[in-house]
């Protein structure tokens, strides 16, 4: 195989110093010089000036961005990316330029079909590794926007007070899913993949999965009406129907409570948007009531004000707004009283505590005060034609007054 000085002398007509210094380049002398030359000049240019002149690019690049969110974001996606832009730049004119370098020692060497082989080689490469390049850019670009989308999502949560934790992982979810969805479309367009054909493939398999679930979906969508309503959050005391607890857990798809017994309920979303929801956490202060019944011989008012005293003593009862009596209804053995009082920061064994204490503080203060609270009794009456009512002696039921007259219950008969 010819070297390229070769080549040219046998076609063509060149100078008579052009011809000396090409005729020189046949020797191996020659080729070793020119060698160190290309390998001299490449290394200088790769490792000085290249370096040199990105940097100065970069400079000029970035004094020329304007101030604020864009210069921001530049320095923001600087720090998410694991190399700089720069980097990169400098990398990819480096590869080149050995490359180059690579090619040039081909020709020198005399193996020019091998440099021509490599060449195009590398022009049917070309296409498919732009495809590579664009498809990692892309996949760069994806990681860099999701970590600016969780930071962003982050700061408009901290200056919010109304997003809750379990909300920002749903946005958080949601916005991750959003920009997988756009970069896959993108890369499937990059590499020419037709994305109607999926498209409508995806459109019957949707319809196909919505038929065979469509509890899952409803729960699906029940838990972003739920996410964006907001009618409780985790730590909340609800009744959901006729389940109450604690929320332990809000997902997608159900909703977790813990009972008072301590076991774990599982409700589907759809079921908990089409249920009535009561939330005694919501608004930070719960009213409880409480009924009492007093004697009817007993002062209402004077029992109403003893009790508002007891009720205030209790420590877990609010002053504002402050504890009420209300003088109720008659019952069948006792004037009932409904004490209403307020807790703050309602949660069970709060409010048990709560109703417990004013529970022996109303008895206490009662008892203090001579006011009975009568247990249930009953005022009997017999009729005047019936003999009334008889008492049972010693515990033996009494006979019938009939059984004395005579000729009834005597044991023996007239004969």
């Amino acid at each position: 195989m010819q070297s390229l000085a070769g080549v040219v002398l046998q076609n063509a007509t060149v100078p008579s110093q052009a011809r000396d210094l090409l005729e020189r380049l046949t020797t191996t002398e020659g080729q070793l010089a020119v060698t160190a030359g290309v390998l001299v000049v490449t290394l200088a240019v790769a490792l000085l000036l290249a370096p040199f002149v990105v940097r100065r690019l970069n400079a000029a690049v970035r004094d020329r961005l304007p101030a604020g969110r864009v210069s921001d974001g530049v320095d923001r996606a600087g720090e998410l990316v694991p190399t700089t832009l720069g980097g990169l730049v400098l990398r990819s004119l480096q590869v080149v330029l050995f490359l180059l370098a690579a090619i040039s020692l081909l020709v020198v060497w005399g193996l020019v079909d091998l440099a021509v082989e490599v060449l195009r080689i590398l022009g049917l490469s070309l296409p498919l590794l732009t495809k590579v390049a664009a498809t990692l850019g892309l996949a760069l670009a994806g990681y860099v926007a999701a970590d600016i989308l969780r930071e962003s999502i982050e700061r408009f949560a901290e200056r919010s007070d109304r997003v809750t934790d379990h909300q920002k992982e749903i946005m958080l979810r949601v916005g991750n899913l959003g920009l997988l969805a756009l970069v896959v479309a993108t890369a499937l367009t990059i590499w020419g993949v037709n994305l109607s054909g999926l498209l409508v493939g995806a459109g019957f398999l949707g319809i196909v999965v919505g038929l065979a679930a469509r509890q899952t979906l409803g729960s699906l969508i029940a838990g972003f009406v739920l996410m964006f309503s907001r009618p409780f959050t985790i730590g909340d005391w609800v009744q959901i129907g006729e389940d109450e607890g604690i929320v332990t857990d809000i997902t997608i798809f159900n909703t977790r409570l813990e009972n008072f017994d301590g076991e774990t309920v599982v409700i589907p979303n759809d079921r908990v948007d089409s249920e009535s929801i009561t939330n005694r956490s919501e608004r930070g202060h719960l009213r409880i009531r409480l009924d009492v019944g007093i004697d009817y011989e007993a002062d209402p008012e004077r029992a109403a004000e003893i009790a508002r005293d007891a009720m205030d003593e209790v420590d877990t009862v609010t002053e504002s707004p402050p504890p009420r009596v209300v003088r109720k209804s008659f019952g069948d053995s006792a004037i009932v009283l409904e004490l209403r009082f307020w807790i703050d920061r309602p949660m069970p064994p709060r409010k048990w505590q709560a109703v417990d204490k004013v529970v022996q503080r109303v008895k206490n203060a009662f008892e203090a005060e001579d006011i009975k609270i009568p247990f249930p009794q009953r005022e009997l009456s017999g009729r005047a034609e019936t003999g009334g009512f008889r008492l049972a002696e010693d515990g033996r039921r009494l006979r019938d007054s009939r059984v004395d007259e005579p000729g009834v219950g005597s044991g023996s008969d007239d004969q």
